[in-house]
C-alpha cells in the first residue's frame, strides 16, 4: 500500500507539472514527451536537419540528473551494465521510430488522452498489444543476459554529459541549432523546465514509474501497482486541462497529432514490444541511466540515433499522417524486434552457459522494476 500511495501522489504531481509546462510555453499536450524531447535535442546538436524541431530540452537534463541525485542520496546509484548493449541500442533505435510515427512516447500518449485526443486511444491499444506480444516471449524465457558491476565512472558518464549540455544551453546557446518556429520554438522558461525535470526525475526514481512495466505486471501477475501512477497522471492532467480550458475531445484538429489510426496503433505496438524487451519504457530508461545503468545509457543513445535517422530520412509522421517511409520502418522495426525476441528466447544456450560461468549481479529481460514489486 505504501508503494501504491507513493505512485499515486507522484503521478498526481507529474500530471500537474506536465500541464503547467504547457501553460508556460511547451507545445500543447506535450508537457513531457521523452521521444519528442530527445528528437528536439538531437536537432539542437545538429544531428538532424528538420529546423522545426530543435531545442535542447532542460526537462530531459533534469530527468536524468534528478534520478542521479536521488539515487545517490538513497544509496541506489549502482553502476552496472554489459547486458547485450548493441542489441539494446538497436531496440532503442526502433522504439524511437515507432514513437515518432505515433508522435509521442507512452507518457505523452497519456497526456494526449488527458487533453481529449482520441487518436491516443488507438495508440494505447497498440501499446498494450505490443506489450502482450513481448510478454509471451517473457513467459517463454526471453532474456538479454545478465548485467555486471561497473566502475562508477561508467555509470556517471551520461549524467556528466547532461551537466555539460546544461552549461552549453545556459552559457553558449549560440553553439546550438535552435528552432525559430514550430514545436522546437515552443518551450517553458529554461530554469522552470529544468526544475520540473529534476522533480519528475526524482519522483520517477523513487516510484519506479514505468508504463510498459505496469502493463507487463498486470498481464503476468495481475499486479496493478505500477499502473496506478499512470492512472494518477491521467486524472490529474485531465482535471488541469478542464480547469484551464485545454480539454478538446475528438480525433480531428489535435495538436501535433494525426488521425491515421492504423499507424497510430502499429507505431505504439512497436514501442510496446521494444520496451518490454528492453525492460522499461523510454521514461524508465532515462531514469535507470541516471542511476548508473550503462545499458540504459546505451538505449538512450539508440533513442537519439533513431530520432536523428527518422527526421533525416522522412520517417517521422506529421499532422498529415504517417509517411510511406515511416510505415515501412514500423514494419521493419516489428520484424527486428521479433527476430531479437525469438533468438534471445529459443537460441541462446551458449549465452546462458557463458553467463553461468561469470559472476553476476542482475539478470533479466531488462533492468526495470522487479515484476510485481515496483522496486
Amino acid at each position: 500500500m505504501k508503494e501504491k500511495a507513493y505512485l499515486i501522489i507522484g503521478g498526481i504531481l507529474i500530471g500537474v507539472i506536465s500541464v503547467t509546462l504547457v501553460l508556460l510555453g511547451n507545445p500543447t499536450n506535450m508537457g513531457f514527451c521523452i521521444a519528442c524531447f530527445l528528437r528536439d535535442m538531437a536537432g539542437a546538436l545538429k544531428l538532424h536537419s528538420s529546423s522545426a524541431v530543435r531545442y535542447l530540452r532542460p526537462e530531459v537534463i533534469g530527468l536524468i540528473l534528478g534520478s542521479t541525485v536521488l539515487s545517490i542520496a538513497r544509496r541506489e546509484f549502482r553502476p552496472r551494465g554489459g547486458s547485450a548493449p548493441i542489441t539494446r541500442f538497436v531496440l532503442g533505435f526502433w522504439v524511437m521510430i515507432g514513437a515518432l510515427v505515433f508522435l509521442g512516447c507512452p507518457l505523452r500518449m497519456i497526456l494526449r488522452l488527458a487533453a481529449g485526443d482520441l487518436n491516443a486511444v488507438l495508440g494505447l491499444l497498440g501499446f498494450i498489444f505490443g506489450i502482450g506480444v513481448g510478454v509471451v516471449f517473457l513467459q517463454k524465457g526471453f532474456s538479454l543476459g545478465r548485467t555486471y558491476r561497473q566502475p562508477k565512472l561508467e555509470g556517471a558518464a551520461l549524467p556528466v554529459v547532461q551537466l555539460v549540455l546544461l552549461f552549453v544551453l545556459l552559457a553558449v546557446p549560440g553553439a546550438l541549432a535552435l528552432s525559430e518556429s514550430g514545436p522546437g520554438s515552443m518551450h517553458a522558461p529554461v530554469l522552470i523546465s529544468l526544475a520540473a525535470g529534476l522533480v519528475v526525475g526524482a519522483v520517477a526514481q523513487r516510484t519506479r514509474l514505468c508504463m510498459a512495466g505496469g502493463i507487463r505486471d498486470a498481464m503476468l501477475f495481475r499486479d496493478w501497482t505500477l499502473l496506478s501512477g499512470f492512472a494518477a497522471i491521467l486524472v490529474s492532467a485531465l482535471v488541469m486541462n478542464l480547469v484551464f480550458g485545454k480539454f478538446n475531445p475528438g480525433f480531428d484538429g489535435q495538436p501535433i497529432a494525426h488521425t491515421d489510426g492504423l499507424w497510430n496503433f502499429l507505431g505504439m505496438a512497436l514501442v510496446g514490444f521494444g520496451s518490454v524487451l528492453l525492460g522499461g519504457c523510454p521514461l524508465r530508461q532515462l531514469i535507470m541511466a541516471g542511476e548508473g545503468n550503462s545499458d540504459s545509457a546505451i538505449t538512450v543513445l539508440g533513442f537519439i540515433a533513431g530520432a536523428a535517422f527518422a527526421h533525416n530520412f522522412g520517417l517521422a509522421s506529421s499532422v498529415e499522417g504517417a509517411t510511406t517511409g515511416g510505415k515501412a520502418a514500423v514494419v521493419i522495426g516489428l520484424l527486428v524486434c521479433a527476430i531479437i525476441a525469438v533468438y534471445c528466447t529459443f537460441f541462446k544456450g551458449g549465452l546462458k552457459s557463458e553467463n553461468r560461468r561469470q559472476g553476476t549481479v542482475m539478470s533479466g529481460a531488462g533492468n526495470s522494476a522487479a515484476p510485481g514489486t515496483g522496486k
